[in-house]
């Protein structure tokens, strides 16, 4: 068995949905300025997605329910982020006993505050492994689950393939995840690789209603944009995806 099948195996047999690997060549520049220099000793990308548990993510409406935004703040959040970052970890460890270099990044953790961004984007690694598209609400929108996917990166110069190629946008006319946002950070423009990031998306405006929440002494908890995509909603699928093509 190969490596990369080996990781593939292991990774499903820990509770992991979503497996892919990615070429981080023509993406290059971006992640250095994002991540620094010693990111670019890494040439691949294994992406772990975990898909959210959908009755959590259905009741996140609900804002007057505490026990309903306590739970995704527990297990959409806290322990899905702890489950992967072990996955990467047991991961990781094989691919350097096979002989090869690795770094596991964090799963959710900030390390610029006022560019607000993590070392890595995982959505970026995702997108380039073929196993989703950045939508407007700026997440990973997977085909089958749309946005309820909590992901992490193992970077790694294990010789490994990559699983697909980027999808292009099926969002189309939709602006369900714009128009519900509670605090208009959204401006409703599609992906494109040439446009930044706050073209799209105005991240300090969700820091902002965050800290707002913490204030008052609430569960600083929103998600909104991943409950009402269309993707990831349990209705009939058929009339879902031909409203947002059309």
């Amino acid at each position: 068995m190969s490596l990369q099948n080996e990781l593939n195996k292991m990774a499903l047999d820990n509770g992991v949905q979503y497996f892919g690997v990615s070429d981080l060549s023509k993406a290059r520049e971006f992640i250095v300025e994002q991540g620094g220099d010693d990111l670019s000793a890494y040439p691949y990308a294994i992406s772990l997605g975990i898909k959210l548990i959908g009755p959590i993510v259905d009741k996140l409406p609900h804002r007057n329910e505490k026990a309903a935004l306590l739970n995704y703040k527990h297990h959409a959040y806290d322990v899905i982020n702890s489950r992967l970052d072990m996955i990467a970890s047991i991961l990781s460890s094989h691919i350097q006993e096979r002989g090869y270099g690795v770094l596991p990044l964090p799963s959710s953790k900030r390390i610029d505050d006022e560019r607000i961004c993590a070392q890595f984007s995982h959505k970026l690694g995702a997108h380039l492994a073929g196993l989703g598209w950045i939508g407007k609400s700026c997440l990973l929108i997977t085909p089958d689950n749309g946005p309820r996917v909590r992901w992490t990166t193992i970077l790694t110069d294990a010789p490994l393939q990559p699983t697909g190629s980027k999808m292009e946008s099926r969002c189309g006319t939709c602006n369900e995840c714009v128009k519900i946002c509670p605090v208009q950070a959204f401006t409703g423009r599609n992906f494109a690789e040439d446009e930044s990031r706050e073209m799209r998306y105005d991240a300090k405006k969700c820091e902002d209603y965050f800290k707002e929440m913490e204030k008052k002494g609430q569960i600083a908890v929103c998600g909104l944009c991943v409950y009402v995509c269309p993707h990831g909603r349990k209705k009939d699928n058929r009339i879902l995806h031909s409203k947002v093509r059309d």
